[in-house]
C-alpha cells in the first residue's frame, strides 16, 4: 500500500483495517469509515493535494471530532480526483456527509491552499465564515489542512511559503482563536514564525533550551509547593508546568522591546480542579501564600472570552523574587480551552459548550452582515479577533461586552442603532468625556442624545478615532447610504475636491482613480464617498503613485539641493539610464507619492518636478525633449512639505497643533505664524516631514478636528520659478 506524502509515522505501514480501528477508536467494524479510508488511499495520488488526508484526519481525531467530520476529510481527495459524485456520496454516506464534503472542498481547493497576496485573503475569509455558518466542521477541516501544510512548509526553504505563513497569522490563526482551538492556534503561529523569521525563532528556541533545566527545576519546585498547599486545604488538583509558546514569547519581546533574558513570565503553572467553586478557593490559597500582581489578574470565568474560553489568570512573586504565572480552571474548562468548538460534539446539547459555539458563530455572522467591502471585512475580523474585551455598564446596570479600545459611540450603537445615530455626548462615571474616549472595564456609561439628527461623517474617519467596532461603523454607513443619491454624488464630489485641494493636487483622473479603488465608474466612486462607504483616507492612499517602475530601471544617486539642505527625496528611479544626479525642484517640492517627472538640466543632473508643476505645464515646446520619466524608489523616505493653516486665535492653539504632529509621528521643521490684531485671525505657514500623501491626509484630518481651525492645505506650486 502506498501512502503518498504521508508524514505521520504512526499511520505509516498500517493496513486499511488497522487504520479503520485507529480512527474509529474501537474494534467494532465501521463500513462507512472503512470505505472513506479506501477512497482516500486510492485517490490521493491523483487529487493534486499537497497534504495526505490521513495526516489531516489524525489532527482532527486528536480534537475528538465526530466520525462524519473524519469521513468528509477522507473523501476530499476522491472529490478532487473525480472518483465520486454527489449522488454516490449521498447514497453511501448520507446527505450530511455529502454536503459537508463539498462545503470543505470549496475551502481546500488545490489553488486555495497556494499562498496569495493580501487582497485575496478577504474573499477567502468570507468563504470560511459562510461555511462556518452552515456547518462549523467545514472550517475545522480547513484549519487542520492548513496546519499540516505548515508542518510540511516549515521543512522546506521556499520563498512562497512566506505568503502561506503570513496569511496564517493574518487570518487562519485568528479564526482558530475565535473558535477556541488553542492546540491548533499555537502550533500554527509557531510554525509561521519559524517560516517568516527563522533566525528569531531559532534564537528564542536556543535561548529556552539553554535555560530549560534551571527553569524547569524552579517550576517543578513551585508546583510541588503549590500542590502541597492545596492538599493541606483539602483540595485535590492536578498542578503542572505550562509550556510557553515561541510565538507568544516573540510577540511580547517585540511589544515591550525586551530581550529573552529580560522577560519575567517564562515560568508558568496550571491548576486543574473538579468544580467551579474550587477554582476561587484555589485562587485564594495562591494569593495568601505568595504576593500577587493585581494588574496581572484576569477573571475569564465570570467574563468569558468571545470564543467561550474560561479560566482564572494571575501572577505571583514566587521564591527568589521570580514571577510565576498561574492559571486555574476546571477539567471541562481545560478541555474546552484546548479543543474549542471541536469539543461541542462530546457534550449533550444545551450545555455551556453549545452556548459558546453559538456565540462564536453569532459574533462572526455579524461580520458577514457588514455592508463594507472585502478589505474592510478583513480588517474588522483581525481587529476584533486579536484584541481583548472590556465590560462596561449601562445606567441601569446591564453589562455590555465591547472590544478593547471601544468608545462611547461604540457603546451607543451597541445599545440601539437610533441611540448611536442621535448620540451627541457621553458621561462616564458621571463625568462628561469626548466621544473618542477609550472605555475601561467596570465603567458606567450614559449616552446624551438629541431628538433629531444623524451621525457625523467624521465618525467614519479612522484617523479621528470615533468608532472602534465594525458593527457601529456599518450602522453609521447604512444611515448615509439611505440618503438621497444626488446628495451622495454632490457630497462625494465636494469631499474629493477638498481632499485634492488640501493635498495640492490639481490634475486627478477621476476614472483612473475609480478603477484603482475598485469602481467601474467615477460616479459610483463619488456616491460611495458621499455615502460614507469610502473614506478620504482610502482615496489618499490610491492617489499615491505606484512606486514600482517598469524595467529597465537604474537607481540614480541622491544630490543635495543648492541651499545645502538635503533634498530628502530619497532614491529616484531614472528609466533607461543610470548614474545621473538628481535633485528635487524647489518650485513644487514633490512629496513621495506625487506624480513626478524629470527635467534634464545643464550641468546639474535631473531636476524632479511634480507633473502638475506650473513650470512643467508651461514648458516651451523646444524643451519637451529634455523631459524624462522618473518614479519614486521602493522605500519612500520623508520629504519636507509646506502647509498653510487658517484659524481663529485662542489660548493653546499652537500647543494643540504641535501635539497633533507629535502624536502622528510627523517631524515639524518650521512654524511661522501671523495674527490679525483686528479679527484675531491666524495665518500659519508650517514645514513638516511626511512620508506619503496618505500620511499627509491623516494629518490634515487630525488638525481639522481641532477647535477654531478654518482650513489646512498643502502650499501650491510657486509660479515664479523658471528653468
Amino acid at each position: 500500500m502506498r501512502h503518498s506524502l504521508l508524514t505521520d509515522q504512526k499511520l505509516q505501514g498500517m493496513e486499511s483495517a488497522a487504520l479503520c480501528r485507529h480512527f474509529a477508536g474501537s474494534d467494532e467494524p465501521d463500513d462507512q469509515l472503512s470505505a472513506a479510508i479506501g477512497y482516500a488511499l486510492d485517490s490521493v495520488d491523483q487529487s493534486g493535494l499537497q497534504t495526505h488526508p490521513l495526516d489531516v484526519a489524525e489532527i482532527l481525531r486528536r480534537l475528538n471530532v465526530d466520525r462524519q467530520t473524519l469521513i468528509a476529510t477522507l473523501l476530499i481527495p476522491a472529490v478532487f480526483a473525480h472518483r465520486i459524485t454527489h449522488e454516490q456520496m449521498t447514497q453511501q454516506f448520507g446527505e450530511v456527509v455529502a454536503r459537508l464534503t463539498e462545503n470543505v472542498s470549496s475551502l481546500v481547493r488545490r489553488r486555495f491552499e497556494t499562498p496569495t497576496a493580501r487582497p485575496e485573503q478577504a474573499e477567502r475569509l468570507r468563504r470560511m465564515l459562510l461555511a462556518m455558518v452552515d456547518d462549523v466542521r467545514a472550517v475545522l477541516i480547513k484549519l487542520a489542512f492548513r496546519l499540516q501544510n505548515l508542518r510540511i512548509a516549515a521543512k522546506k526553504d521556499d520563498p512562497e511559503n512566506h505568503l502561506l505563513a503570513q496569511e496564517t497569522l493574518d487570518v487562519i490563526a485568528p479564526l482558530a482563536n475565535r473558535l477556541g482551538i488553542g492546540s491548533l492556534k499555537w502550533e500554527m503561529e509557531d510554525l509561521s514564525l519559524r517560516i517568516l523569521k527563522p533566525e528569531a525563532y531559532r534564537a528564542i528556541a536556543n535561548g529556552l533550551d539553554a535555560n530549560r533545566s534551571a527553569r524547569e527545576a524552579y517550576v517543578d519546585n513551585f508546583t510541588r509547593e503549590l500542590e502541597a498547599a492545596l492538599r493541606s486545604d483539602g483540595i485535590q488538583a492536578r498542578v503542572s508546568g505550562r509550556p510557553k509558546h515561541i510565538y507568544s514569547i516573540w510577540r511580547k519581546m517585540q511589544k515591550k522591546q525586551l530581550e529573552l533574558e529580560d522577560l519575567t513570565d517564562l515560568r508558568a503553572t496550571r491548576v486543574i480542579v473538579d468544580d467551579l467553586s474550587t477554582c476561587y478557593t484555589a485562587l485564594g490559597i495562591v494569593h495568601n501564600r505568595w504576593p500577587h500582581l493585581p494588574r496581572e489578574f484576569d477573571d475569564y470565568i465570570a467574563n468569558p472570552k468571545d470564543n467561550g474560553y474560561q479560566s482564572l489568570h494571575t501572577a505571583v512573586i514566587g521564591p527568589e523574587g521570580k514571577v510565576v504565572e498561574v492559571q486555574i480552571r476546571t477539567r471541562a474548562m481545560h478541555e474546552f480551552a484546548e479543543l474549542g468548538v471541536a469539543a461541542h460534539w462530546r457534550y449533550k446539547e444545551g450545555g455551556r459548550e453549545d452556548q459558546a459555539l453559538n456565540r462564536a458563530i453569532a459574533s462572526l455572522r455579524q461580520l458577514l452582515e457588514s455592508d463594507g467591502d472585502d478589505q474592510n471585512l478583513l480588517e474588522d475580523f483581525q481587529s476584533e479577533v486579536l484584541h481583548q474585551r472590556v465590560f462596561v455598564l449601562t445606567p441601569q446596570g446591564e453589562v455590555l461586552d465591547l472590544p478593547a479600545g471601544a468608545t462611547p459611540l461604540d457603546f451607543a450603537y451597541s445599545v440601539h442603532t437610533e441611540v448611536g445615530h442621535r448620540c451627541r455626548g457621553a458621561k462616564v462615571d458621571g463625568r462628561i468625556v469626548p466621544l473618542t474616549y477609550r472605555l475601561r472595564s467596570g465603567q458606567r456609561v450614559e449616552i446624551l442624545t438629541t431628538r433629531d439628527g444623524g451621525p457625523s461623517r467624521d465618525w467614519l474617519n479612522p484617523n479621528l478615532g470615533y468608532l472602534r467596532t465594525s458593527r457601529a461603523r456599518n450602522k453609521a454607513r447604512s444611515w448615509f447610504r439611505q440618503q438621497n443619491h444626488e446628495e451622495h454624488l454632490a457630497n462625494g464630489r465636494n469631499l474629493l475636491d477638498r481632499e485634492c485641494q488640501r493635498l495640492g493636487l490639481t490634475q486627478v483622473d477621476h476614472d483612473d482613480l475609480a478603477m484603482r479603488l475598485g469602481y467601474r465608474r467615477s460616479e459610483d466612486m463619488l456616491v460611495a464617498l458621499g455615502a460614507g462607504d469610502l473614506t478620504t483616507g482610502q482615496v489618499a492612499q490610491k492617489l499615491q503613485v505606484d512606486g514600482t517602475p517598469s524595467p529597465p530601471v537604474l537607481r540614480a544617486r541622491k544630490r543635495p539641493v543648492n541651499d545645502g539642505v538635503p533634498s530628502g527625496g530619497g532614491d529616484i528611479h531614472i528609466r533607461g539610464v543610470g548614474g545621473l544626479l538628481t535633485s528635487l525642484a524647489n518650485c513644487c517640492s514633490p512629496v513621495p507619492g506625487d506624480a513626478i517627472i524629470g527635467f534634464i538640466t545643464r550641468g546639474k543632473g535631473v531636476s524632479v518636478h511634480r507633473r502638475d508643476c506650473v513650470n512643467i505645464l508651461h514648458l516651451p515646446d523646444d524643451k519637451h525633449s529634455r523631459l524624462i520619466a522618473v518614479s519614486w524608489g521602493e522605500e519612500a523616505p520623508t520629504q519636507a512639505v509646506d502647509l498653510l493653516l487658517e484659524a481663529q486665535d485662542r489660548p493653546g492653539l499652537l500647543r494643540d497643533i504641535s501635539n497633533v504632529f507629535a502624536n502622528a509621528n510627523v517631524n515639524l521643521l518650521a512654524v511661522q505664524t501671523r495674527t490679525n490684531p483686528v479679527d484675531r485671525g491666524v495665518h500659519m505657514e508650517l514645514t513638516a516631514e511626511v512620508e506619503s500623501l496618505s500620511q499627509l491626509s491623516g494629518l490634515f484630518d487630525r488638525i481639522q478636528s481641532l477647535p477654531n481651525i478654518y482650513s489646512v492645505r498643502r502650499r501650491s506650486s510657486i509660479a515664479s520659478a523658471r528653468h
